[in-house]
């Protein structure tokens, strides 16, 4: 399969606020500031019971109301990438994207479609994370076109001011002509999270809001909180309850 010139595609820097930059690099990039390692400790069931109200969620990370993502056009050549097949611009952005601290995937514009919808409504949800021997637990926020991830006991313990872990941006520019939608995710804090880590919680995200029976777990933690019950999630993604 031919792949995409690389001169179509900019040099990459992470989507975040200056709070979060460090020195510029030559490429053009920003090298992010380091952050104290974290604990991991595994969040009980009982854990969620503590959540803050969420009044304070619409303000979830400090500096990204709203967020300023980079723009498509800083990653790659718009006028280029138009004429390009959409499996040749989808390989491109994959491999692009391979090693350089950053996620690259992409989805149909049905499952954008059901995405967007599903997440209007259900903004909020919290992921188990393997790390070692344990799990950590993730709180995530969503309001297409992005979502942010953050640990959910700096979330607990910082409410608002708990900065975001990883960042995802879902871009619409080929949706109609090409049926993609490119995503991106910057991983903030590369202390808390690996490439892999965050590339599993993407698809992980992902998959509660476009699978059928995952997504009523999502539901009842948006609607019915007093029914929703942390161990159901363990379950579906075959964790065992620690």
């Amino acid at each position: 399969m031919r792949r995409l010139p690389l001169r179509l595609l900019r040099s990459a820097a992470i989507s975040t606020t200056s709070s979060f930059r460090g020195p510029a690099l030559p490429c053009g990039g920003w090298r992010a500031r380091s952050a104290p390692q974290p604990v991991v400790r595994p969040a009980a069931p009982a854990d969620l019971a503590q959540l803050p109200q969420r009044r304070g969620y619409s303000q979830f990370a400090s500096g990204f109301t709203p967020l300023k993502p980079k723009p498509l056009g800083s990653i790659l050549d718009i006028e280029r990438a138009k004429g390009l097949s959409p499996e040749h611009l989808v390989a491109a952005w994959d491999d692009y994207h391979l090693g350089r601290g950053h996620i690259g995937t992409s989805m149909n514009a049905k499952l954008y479609r059901l995405l967007e919808q599903r997440s209007a409504t259900c903004r909020h949800f919290v992921i188990p994370l393997w790390k070692g021997s344990g799990y950590t637990t993730m709180f995530m926020q969503v309001q297409m076109p992005y979502m942010i991830f953050t640990g959910l006991e700096d979330y607990k313990a910082r409410g608002t001011q708990a900065s975001p872990y990883y960042t995802v941006t879902h871009y619409t520019e080929f949706a109609e002509t090409k049926d993609t939608v490119l995503v991106r995710g910057d991983v903030v804090f590369t202390s808390k999270l690996t490439d892999l880590e965050a590339k599993t919680l993407l698809e992980v995200a992902h998959s509660f809001y476009l699978n059928d029976v995952r997504y009523k777990l999502v539901e009842r933690f948006n609607k019915e909180t007093h029914e929703f019950e942390f161990k159901d999630v363990l379950q579906v993604l075959d964790m065992p309850a620690m």
